[in-house]
């Protein structure tokens, strides 16, 4: 009944079953408040970013606060950028002067994320940023601030952009030798040519021997997809697909990222966030098409989680609290069980149990095409209370005509109660055959 799926390099067994994690974006972006991609946007020089350096401070930083909250929502693994574009790092790199240690925090904040996390039995992932703005040799690109700038330009020619290539890899290795086990890393990103200027990818970053030494240093690493040479997980952004991720005609091992808003740094004024119930959708239906959701959250430049995004993992808490049986460990239900209208369904090989998560809850019945003879017993996941049902027909009396309720042999029906349980998504387990 299992899906054939493309084997991994890394270890993605635990990634497979655990299927949610945190996104944390967190850098001097946020002390400007309005945007990860702010200095580009803005095309900011290095020396006009450098007012966020001279006062990052996150005085209320709690790492454990952190790793409750995501715990709580029922994060199993988390992913924080070490490095984002701006090139400014949150640990205590030896080889750039442009970290958290520098600042008027003066202390390494990534180190002490790691162990809070790692104490909640969290995985330990880190993105990294293939770009980098702040760099001496980090040369023009349709993604740089100061792509527009003639001065800059002319003077990018006399940059060696292999003396950058050398520091991403000296700090790859400080992030994979210095933290003890990480379990996933998550590059980013490589893009084509643009208004004249070159873009960058795998012949640029050196991906192919990269991926050679991160493979020799953390052997069971889960790898994504953005060094332009395939790793173990493919990371569609900002989107759900509309089934199974496919790589060459083969389902793969498939993440996608997301933000509560339309940022992934900390934004003061952006207003477009989702709701708990738009959130736990997303979550089910990923799942449900055999993929993993990694959830960002945008710290501000105290070192606080902002009050939304505390609403919001409540609110996923609450909810996975009673479902997560319907999450952890589960998948794409086999093809030959049809999901009924306005639900999904996702399936655990290991217990043979199926989910049904009800969109929109309807009156009295939900029919279930393909399910009669294979269900054993069916119950209400948030409080075990049972759902009856009824299949097949009794040849002579009421069973007849009219009240077969438009069922047919193969049909299952379940017998719902006419209030909607008080939860955001409710889920039917149904305990196969």
């Amino acid at each position: 009944m299992a899906f054939e799926v493309e084997q991994t390099t890394g270890n993605s067994e635990w990634f497979t079953h655990d299927r949610f994690g945190l996104f944390i974006h967190w850098g001097l972006y946020s002390l400007g408040a309005r945007h990860e991609w702010l200095q580009s946007r803005e095309r900011m020089s290095s020396e006009k970013y450098s007012k966020y350096f001279k006062r990052f401070d996150p005085d209320l930083y709690d790492p454990d606060l952190w790793a409750k909250l995501a715990s709580d929502a029922g994060m199993k693994y988390f992913v924080v950028t070490t490095k984002h574009h701006e090139g400014f790092c949150l640990w205590d790199s030896k080889l750039t002067d442009y970290k958290a240690t520098n600042t008027p925090a003066g202390r390494d904040v990534l180190r002490p994320m790691v162990d809070a996390f790692r104490q909640r039995d969290m995985k330990v992932g880190f993105y990294h940023s293939l770009i980098d703005w702040h760099h001496s040799h980090y040369t023009v690109d349709p993604k740089h601030p100061l792509r527009f700038d003639p001065k800059f330009i002319a003077e990018s020619t006399g940059r060696d952009f292999s003396i950058y290539r050398d520091y991403l890899f000296g700090q790859t290795k400080e992030l994979l030798t210095e933290f003890g086990k990480v379990d996933l890393m998550f590059y980013d990103f490589s893009f084509p040519e643009e208004n004249g200027l070159a873009g960058k990818g795998k012949a640029d970053w050196g991906s192919e021997e990269l991926v050679r030494m991160i493979r020799e240093l953390q052997p069971q690493i889960m790898l994504n997809d953005r060094l332009q040479i395939g790793g173990d997980i493919t990371t569609p952004e900002q989107y759900i697909p509309t089934k199974w991720v496919q790589v060459g005609g083969k389902r793969v091992v498939w993440e996608t990222c997301h933000t509560f808003s339309g940022s992934w740094g900390y934004h003061r004024e952006e207003e477009t966030w989702k709701s708990v119930d738009v959130l736990v959708k997303m979550l089910i239906d990923v799942v449900s098409k055999g993929g993993n959701l990694l959830l960002n959250v945008g710290p501000t430049g105290r070192g606080e989680f902002d009050e939304r995004a505390i609403d919001r993992l409540k609110g996923m808490g609450e909810w996975m609290k009673r479902h997560s049986r319907s999450i952890y460990g589960c998948t794409q239900a086999p093809e030959t069980f049809e999901c009924p209208q306005d639900c999904r369904l996702t399936y655990n090989p290991q217990t043979n149990r199926m989910y049904l998560h009800v969109y929109s809850w309807p009156f009295k019945n939900i029919h279930l095409r393909g399910f009669a003879g294979r269900v054993e017993y069916a119950q209400l996941l948030n409080d075990a209370s049972e759902i009856r049902f009824k299949e097949g027909f009794v040849q002579s009396g009421i069973e007849e005509g009219a009240f077969r309720e438009g069922r047919d042999e193969s049909t299952l029906t379940l017998s719902l109660p006419v209030k909607q349980p008080n939860v955001a998504v409710p889920v039917i387990e149904l305990f196969l055959k």
